[in-house]
């Protein structure tokens, strides 16, 4: 799934021996989590926000209102970076400076596209639900005409881990 992106800041990682390269490690830490943030950009202005999400294995797909800064800006430019990290906590030193983070972190890049076709849109919805329930769910019509739901396709995706 890694793509090296001349010139992109998602370029070879400095800190080599946390590097995660497994894909099936990235793809465990990618199905732990429930929350993921994604940030855009407007113009030179970034965006960051947090949504709930589904994976299957190849996409990310999340959802929202149709209307609201994300989906306004994912209009306008459909790039998105997304971050997913778990088993968050502070590895101690008896030094200021040298405490550091304990997680392991997804980061990837994509590009953001709206799903119209509605089996699809059932599927992600499925996905983003299975997350907190085994509950199976009906959507109405008029729940699925106002819910945007938007498929990640993934460029590229590193993962790094400390403390583990």
């Amino acid at each position: 799934m890694e793509k090296h992106i001349e010139g992109h800041p998602h370029g070879k990682m400095r800190r080599k021996e946390r590097e995660i390269t497994d894909n099936a490690e990235i793809d465990t830490i990618i199905c732990s989590a429930k929350l993921m943030h994604i940030a855009l950009v407007d113009g030179n202005m970034p965006f960051l926000v947090p949504v709930f999400y589904g994976y299957d294995g190849n996409f990310i797909y999340f959802h929202s209102a149709k209307v609201g800064t994300k989906m306004e800006i994912l209009k306008r430019n459909n790039n998105i970076c997304f971050e997913i990290s778990i088993d968050h906590g502070v590895i101690e030193s008896d030094k200021a400076c040298d405490f550091e983070a304990k997680h392991r972190t997804v980061i990837g890049i994509g590009k953001a596209i709206f799903v119209e076709d509605e089996a699809e849109k059932i599927k992600a919805l499925d996905l983003i639900v299975s997350q907190f329930t085994d509950t199976k769910f009906e959507y109405p019509k008029t729940n699925l005409t106002h819910t945007a739901v938007v498929r990640i396709e993934i460029d590229s995706v590193k993962g790094k881990k400390h403390g583990f």
